[in-house]
């Protein structure tokens, strides 16, 4: 028994030590826009306070068009998401993609509190740049949903895309690991449950119903949580953030219904 219980309570004490590489996996390569194959998208550096640089993609939008602060998942790179990028842009709409610390050249190492500060650096570099507020979209891509829904706390923006959203890491990880005491040992919680009521912009989730990472209920227990005006979409057989035609023509078409008034936002 005395056995079992050290045995436990080392595990615990790995867990809790190396946490975040459980729950972040940056490709760390910088890979230039135009490698990717987007022409004309700028590589930008954003220093942060604490003196680090974050990497990021900044593709302008055509004029009379709104540019998405694209928040990404807990995994990957910006290359990664270039076809989706290439996408967007291809229909006039902007996107700053941000790499969080760690990925993509940025330095550093991703936190909760980190990413959160970082992704209102970025968003503040886009007003500087001219973009007024109300031609911002916060997307947030799985891990970036949490980031999102923070950064629309605090942040005016026209709307905001939840892709694949959690109600909470807690709650993700509590059930991935029921056999640990997660909240107590659980820094980086990302609890969007809570914050989601504190958003008044319209809202859009998408999530496959298929998702064996982050269970679509976790999207209609938000969507449930969310102020008005918001739309969910779930799709049928749709595993882990979609990124494919009729995915894409989703959240585009919503993004014209936005910019067309027939998305209103709360008086």
């Amino acid at each position: 028994m005395i056995g079992a219980v050290a045995l436990y309570v080392i595990a615990a004490g790995v867990m809790y030590a190396a946490q975040r590489r459980f729950m972040y996996f940056p490709d760390p390569v910088r890979t230039a826009p135009a490698a990717a194959g987007l022409r004309n998208v700028s590589e930008i550096i954003i220093p942060t306070v604490d003196g680090e640089k974050l990497i990021a993609w900044y593709g302008k939008a055509r004029p009379g068009q709104p540019t998405l602060l694209y928040l990404h998942g807990n995994g990957g790179s910006l290359a990664l998401r270039a076809e989706t990028m290439h996408k967007y842009l291809q229909h006039g709409r902007g996107m700053l993609m941000l790499a969080y610390r760690g990925f993509s050249g940025s330095t550093g190492s991703p936190t909760e509190a980190a990413n959160v500060a970082d992704a209102e650096l970025a968003y503040d570099m886009l007003v500087r740049d001219g973009v007024k507020p109300e031609d911002i979209i916060l997307y947030g891509e799985s891990l970036g949903s949490g980031v999102a829904i923070q950064v629309a706390k605090k942040k005016k923006v026209e709307g905001v895309i939840l892709d694949a959203p959690y109600t909470s890491i807690l709650e993700l990880a509590s059930a991935q690991f029921p056999w640990l005491p997660v909240g107590w040992l659980l820094k980086d919680r990302y609890e969007s449950i809570k914050y989601i009521g504190d958003v008044h912009a319209p809202i859009f989730i998408l999530h496959g119903e298929a998702d064996d990472i982050v269970p679509v209920e976790m999207g209609r227990r938000l969507f449930a949580a969310a102020n008005p005006p918001k739309e969910i979409k779930t799709i049928p057989g749709g595993g882990h953030v979609i990124h494919d035609g009729p995915s894409f023509d989703f959240v585009n078409g919503w993004i014209d219904r936005l910019r067309a008034g027939k998305v209103r936002a709360p008086d």
